[in-house]
């Protein structure tokens, strides 16, 4: 007998999407069709943009084509996504609507700088490809007589919760080897009352030592009201200005115009879904990654509720459960994997050297995250975990990750499978 074929059309070739069209390709036997669109077949490995930043990675070495990233099977389209109709199971993009029976949104977060006055002109940025690399070149520049270099953090939410900190720590660190420790004064402002305070104030403390430890003065609850580029100044409501030779922005975030329009979202901009099976309120469609909202136990701020952060550790496992989930309904049967809320991250601290913060985010009353002392060992678990992602499927793919899950058991630690 043969078997009508589904059309499951994944949205966005991100961390989330990658994962979840490669896992229904291997769980799917043909003829159910998987198709994964993004306007822009180059993807590149986020988490690397640090070290592009401060001339670690060679720009090209951490981008991969999307189509050598995907299992045999996969469609991929190169389009942008300009509707999405939920009601009528069809996705609009540039080369023509594509009808769906289940769609994942994986769209992420996009960067909007313009919202804040006179940030798009003064500042650089390592949250982006071309940012990483104009901001690689401004920080060769940086005279060697000093200055200060301010690291920005305008609004929350923010991908990667823990990548201003890692920014700052790498910079005081490429400063140091270039001899310039005590010549350079690095600030780095934030609107939080601490470093990642979905975490905890345990970790918040550690990180803010970490800090201090380099040179790095944390300025919490600072929130941006304009730059003045001419000037070279910060302005802050309510705390007056500083002044800053370099100034690196983590810009404003919000979720993509499409998905905005879509009526997928509530008050916070972004897609609502159940915490564990990432379903939205509409049948047969799933959202995972930067473009959900996902609100966890307690709040840091009275009237500000914790939410899950926008991290790709995330995406991955949510792409993971939304994949089998999807599987499982295809064939009939009932769906029975859930996201658990847990998450890490490798914290760069700069000379070879990394932290581990892991825990569960749905823990009651609140998140529990730890973090690891420092150890080249995390380091280098990030660098094995950089050359995997990047590796086409195959051999050599599959043996970077049996050394990654050999060192993570070695090292006692959880890691996404």
């Amino acid at each position: 007998m043969r078997i009508a074929g589904k059309t499951l059309v994944v949205l966005g070739g991100g961390v989330g999407g990658l994962v979840v069209a490669n896992e229904l390709r291997r769980l799917l036997p043909e003829p159910h069709r998987i198709v994964l669109i993004d306007k822009d077949l180059r993807h590149a490995f986020a988490p690397s943009f640090l070290w592009v930043m401060v001339g670690r990675r060679h720009p090209e070495r951490i981008v991969r084509d999307l189509r050598a990233l995907v299992h045999r099977g996969v469609e991929v389209m190169q389009a942008e996504v300009i509707g999405i109709d939920v009601k009528a199971g069809r996705i609009e993009t540039t080369r023509g609507p594509i009808h769906y029976d289940f769609l994942v949104i994986a769209l992420g977060a996009e960067l909007v700088p313009e919202s804040v006055p006179g940030l798009a002109e003064a500042a650089y940025t390592f949250y982006t490809w071309d940012g990483a690399v104009k901001l690689y070149e401004a920080l060769r520049a940086f005279p060697n007589t000093g200055g200060v270099v301010a690291i920005l953090v305008c609004s929350t939410p923010y991908k990667c919760p823990g990548a201003p900190h890692e920014g700052a720590m790498l910079i005081a660190d490429y400063f140091r080897r270039r001899g310039l420790t005590g010549r350079v004064e690095l600030h780095l402002f934030t609107p939080e009352p601490q470093p990642m305070p979905v975490a905890g104030p345990i970790l918040g403390r550690a990180v803010e030592e970490m800090l201090q430890a380099r040179g790095i003065a944390f300025h919490p609850l600072h929130k941006v009201a304009a730059v003045d580029g001419a000037a070279r100044e910060l302005l802050f409501e309510g705390k007056g200005s500083v002044p800053f030779d370099v100034l690196v922005a983590v810009p404003p975030h919000q979720s993509p115009r499409v998905v905005r329009e879509s009526g997928l979202t509530n008050e916070t901009g972004y897609v609502p879904v159940d915490p564990k099976s990432l379903r939205t309120s509409y049948d047969r469609v799933y959202a995972i990654g930067d473009v959900t909202a996902i609100p966890l136990p307690g709040r840091w701020k009275p009237d500000v509720p914790l939410m899950l952060p926008k991290a790709g550790v995330f995406a991955h496992a949510q792409a993971k459960v939304v994949a089998q989930r999807i599987a499982a309904e295809v064939a009939g049967t009932s769906p029975a994997d859930e996201f658990c809320g847990d998450g890490y991250c490798m914290l760069e601290a700069g000379e070879g050297m990394a932290g581990y913060a892991f825990g569960n985010f749905f823990a009651e009353p609140a998140p529990q995250v730890e973090l690891r002392q420092l150890g080249r060992a995390w380091h280098w678990g990030k660098v094995l975990f950089e050359q995997w992602w990047l590796a086409p499927p195959g051999p050599r793919r599959e043996m970077l990750w049996a050394v990654v899950s050999l060192g993570a058991r070695w090292l006692g630690v959880p890691v996404v499978t």
